[in-house]
């Protein structure tokens, strides 16, 4: 690779199931490997895609069902650095996910109780999440940036 920045912008939209979010795991791999973003990097961007259409097929409620999510990926990068964001837009309920704080992790298996825990993880594997709802999409960005010399 040179010493010139590669940008990326591409979208895709998928039904709001699981057949969908199959299809927008395999199209956010392929981009990224194309574009060697690190593997580490695409999975942690990968998780936080898989938690948000998983959120919207289980609490998007009838109008998520009835729309497709549509995905915009943004990547820029040169020869040491990188940025990768996706933008996950789906016509659910309205739900900011930076209003709502994210289930504490458990201290012991006692504390421990299914579910909850996508928020964290979102939060966790991003190194940046905005949200936006406009014209009756919620819009979530995940960011994530590396540094090939690190």
């Amino acid at each position: 690779m040179t010493g010139s920045t590669v940008k990326l912008v591409t979208e895709l939209s998928v039904a709001p199931n699981a057949e969908g979010l199959v299809t927008a795991s395999a199209w956010l791999e392929k981009n990224g490997l194309e574009h060697e973003v690190p593997k580490d990097q695409i999975r942690r961007l990968d998780l936080c895609l898989n938690e948000s259409i998983a959120n919207i097929i289980s609490h998007g409620g009838p109008t998520a069902s009835e729309s497709p999510v549509q995905l915009h990926l943004d990547l820029s990068r040169n020869l040491n650095a990188g940025e990768i964001s996706l933008t996950v837009s789906d016509g659910g309920a309205a739900f900011d996910p930076l209003e709502h704080h994210a289930k504490p992790r458990p201290q012991n298996l006692e504390d421990a109780q299914p579910g909850g825990l996508g928020l964290r993880m979102m939060h966790e594997f991003s190194d940046s999440l905005n949200y936006l709802y406009s014209d009756g999409r919620n819009q979530t960005t995940f960011t994530v940036r590396w540094n090939d010399d690190a």
